[in-house]
């Protein structure tokens, strides 16, 4: 056992936060305020590499390991989870073509992330289908040896400037997850739209909009994954997935840790700093406990990943855990800040939105304890 990150990744957390403290934290507020993308910034962090690290030296990428990745996401997502999360977007996109594409399909769409800076999305949620992923209803209909697509994907982050996306289609809902198969799309594919751009409440920096799928063809070369095989490959890919919210969940508590105690030191209560009062203390100190945990969890679940492991329960693990403990982090970050955490010129309040989301995208705080039970119970038979 071995805690120490080498001298590799050292350089990689110092590169990741110099960004982030460069390119992301002075305009964080204003994206926010504008839900906004910045893509000059998506640009530099590809250019640095801090963009889909995963990729596979043969297709043009770094080829770095999971936990490469989380300590970037973490770096991000303590400057804004909302540009974190769509520049982290592009793995989750990358991830089913890594786990299930044939040769030609890594080359092209793997190697183009590689190549240049575009976006890539995944979509699966529809306006019926969230939490309950098997109950999609886009279709695949075969038409001589290509496919043809119909229905919406809702709340698709990047959606509105991905250059392709991976998404999953039924060819019968009845059948749920036995008849899901899984697609890469191109933008430009005739009968593919996009429809509303989301206006949140968190994380509004990322794109965030609804894919419109009306007799969209796909040739038989873009298909990723058939009969009974899609849903495997989307839950698949969340397993290898999910550790990344747990990472975007400690950049925001590692922020409204050292937020909490900035100001804790310097604002004064009864003729002292707050710092000083136990109860704030209490506060401060469970934050950082969350913190560290979740960190753990993590770098566990993202250790896994790399060892070939199976890692289902433990990425569900770091991403129950670190959603809640980050929405709890940062609503007591508020409280330490009192009447000023509730005003927008402090940070903490956009750190409490940002939050939220957390226990929802990628499966509910719910779903993973359903997850966690479903292995735990599987473990005594």
């Amino acid at each position: 056992m071995d805690f120490e990150l080498t001298e590799e990744q050292q350089a990689l957390v110092s590169t990741a936060r110099q960004f982030t403290k460069d390119r992301i934290i002075p305009i964080a507020a204003e994206c926010d305020q504008h839900s906004k993308f910045p893509v000059d910034v998506f640009k530099q962090a590809w250019e640095l590499g801090l963009v889909t690290p995963g990729i596979e030296e043969k297709y043009g990428g770094a080829g770095m390991g999971e936990i490469d990745n989380v300590l970037i996401t973490e770096e991000l997502a303590y400057g804004c989870t909302g540009i974190q999360t769509s520049i982290t977007a592009n793995t989750l996109a990358a991830t089913p073509i890594m786990i299930a594409g044939n040769e030609d399909q890594k080359k092209k769409y793997l190697g183009m992330l590689a190549r240049e800076p575009v976006f890539a999305a995944y979509a699966i949620t529809e306006p019926g289908a969230g939490s309950d992923a098997a109950g999609i209803q886009c279709r695949a209909r075969k038409v001589g040896d290509d496919w043809v697509l119909n229905g919406q994907k809702c709340f698709i982050t990047n959606a509105s400037i991905a250059s392709w996306y991976v998404v999953f289609a039924t060819t019968n809902p009845e059948g749920r997850h036995k008849n899901i198969m899984a697609f890469i799309v191109d933008r430009e594919s005739p009968g593919l739209s996009i429809g509303k751009k989301e206006d949140k409440m968190g994380q509004r920096a990322s794109d965030t909009a609804t894919v419109i799928l009306e007799d969209v063809k796909v040739p038989a070369a873009n298909v990723l994954a058939g009969e009974g095989e899609g849903f495997k490959v989307a839950m698949q890919t969340f397993d290898r997935t999910r550790p990344d919210i747990g990472a975007g969940a400690c950049g925001i508590m590692r922020r409204a840790l050292e937020e909490s105690i900035r100001y804790a030191l310097e604002r004064k209560t009864f003729g002292t700093a707050i710092a000083n009062h136990q109860a704030v203390q209490f506060m401060i100190a469970e934050m950082a406990i969350k913190y560290e945990a979740t960190r753990l969890m993590v770098h566990k679940a993202a250790w896994m990943i790399d060892k070939g492991s199976r890692n289902s329960i433990v990425a569900s693990y770091s991403k129950a855990f670190g959603a809640d403990a980050a929405m709890q982090v940062a609503t007591d970050a508020v409280q330490v800040f009192g009447g000023n955490g509730f005003m927008k010129e402090y940070p903490v309040e956009k750190l409490m939105r940002d939050a939220k989301v957390l226990q929802i995208y990628e499966g509910t705080s719910q779903v993973q304890r359903m997850v966690i039970a479903k292995n735990l119970f599987a473990m005594f038979k």
